[in-house]
């Protein structure tokens, strides 16, 4: 017995320290590894906020092309209101000077003075989309009206690759329909490219009576297009042309203003909702324009999207392009169950063979579309399986 004890004795006093060495390694490796996790924390925490920094950044830069492109998507928010008064809009805030000047002779703009430099942006506010400064001449020997010396500054939206001045002259037309417009001529601006103050250096000549003066509006929308060729109007200037005065140059120095569309005619369509086959069937019956010296067909493209998703267009025959149409064709797109029903109708009508495309009008059917357009939808969805038809303005 007692040399068992000795023996117990003994190796208790060989573990002992051999158990205080394991205890103070494991503490040693315990907090090595604390201050490795804390390191690998902490670099995740910087490259967090690196991240955070960058996506903030380029959200800020992005932003006046998000706002610009849902201002100007059929597909986005509301139209604007249908029914325009070109009175009110060409009484636009900007500044116009008279100049005597002949009609070759150069000459300037007092509101863009070296005072207030465009390089510098100055007099810009936070939310403004940008200046377009141009001149206006009015020949009555030639019936002629000159537009040039086109320039813009100040523009909003980073990453584009160009800027384009699309330039509109439109006239009032006698209809029982309020506000119908008539485009009279169209042109468009070279693309200028990686420019901050684009200067165009074109200049547009057309006909124009002095007769019909005091019914024609002049509309410039300013154009960028990004690297996918993809175009977004940032804002229009209009000017009434009964203030410009034959033979006196008309410097105009104005802000870009919200754009806003025109009624160039209207169109009959039909819709019919199938909700067995999980169809709606459109039909594209007649479009009154206004009246054009062009003689090329016109063909519809119509487009259906539902839950934002948009499906695959389909086109009409080409007609003739007269101040009614008659087109008498329908087209079946899939569309969901009845509870979901949230779809819009796009029906646009172009010019055959024109490259680019030339867009004479669209009219928009939908739910969260105008009050028209909303009405008839409505009908739609308690008349199933019946066609309903009503008239909707073409606009541009």
């Amino acid at each position: 017995m007692a040399e068992d004890s000795s023996i117990t004795l003994t190796l208790h006093s060989l573990q002992l320290p051999f158990s205080n060495t394991w205890k103070y390694g494991i503490l040693v490796v315990a907090i090595l590894l604390l201050l490795v996790a804390l390191t690998i924390l902490a670099c995740q925490v910087c490259q967090l906020q690196k991240r955070h920094r960058a996506r903030k950044k380029k959200k800020y830069h992005s932003e006046d092309r998000v706002r610009i492109k849902a201002e100007n998507g059929f597909w986005g928010k509301k139209m604007p209101p249908l029914l325009l008064d070109t009175s009110k809009a060409s009484r636009a805030n900007f500044k116009m000077t008279e100049l005597r000047v002949g009609p070759d002779e150069p000459h300037s703009c007092p509101s863009c003075s070296t005072a207030e430099d465009p390089s510098t942006d100055g007099g810009l506010l936070p939310s403004s989309r940008g200046k377009l400064k141009f001149s206006l001449l009015y020949r009555r020997e030639q019936c002629e009206l000159l537009v040039s010396g086109l320039e813009a500054w100040g523009l909003p939206g980073r990453g584009h690759t160009g800027s384009a001045v699309r330039v509109r002259l439109l006239q009032e037309v006698p209809s029982r329909i309020p506000g119908l417009q008539c485009v009279v001529q169209e042109w468009r601006s070279r693309v200028v490219k990686n420019c901050s103050r684009p200067a165009f250096g074109d200049h547009f000549v057309c006909s124009l009576r002095d007769t019909k003066m005091k019914k024609s509006t002049l509309k410039l929308e300013v154009q960028q297009f990004d690297k996918y060729s993809r175009n977004a109007v940032l804002g229009e200037v209009r000017v009434a042309l009964r203030e410009l005065k034959a033979s006196r140059s008309l410097a105009v120095c104005a802000e870009l203003q919200k754009t806003t569309k025109d009624i160039v005619g209207e169109v009959l369509v039909s819709l019919k909702c199938l909700p067995i086959s999980q169809r709606i069937e459109v039909g594209l019956l007649k479009a009154k324009t206004t009246p054009t010296c062009s003689t090329a067909d016109v063909y519809a493209r119509i487009d259906v999207s539902c839950r934002r998703h948009r499906q695959r267009h389909q086109k009409s025959s080409p007609r003739a392009h007269t101040p009614l149409i008659i087109f008498n064709e329908t087209f079946l797109f899939h569309m969901p169950e009845p509870p979901a029903w949230d779809c819009t109708v796009l029906v646009s009508i172009y010019q055959v063979g024109s490259d680019p495309r030339h867009l004479i009008g669209q009219a928009t059917v939908g739910k969260s579309r105008a009050r028209e357009a909303s009405d008839h939808w409505d009908l739609v969805k308690k008349s199933i399986q019946q066609p309903v038809a009503k008239w909707h303005p073409l606009l541009i």
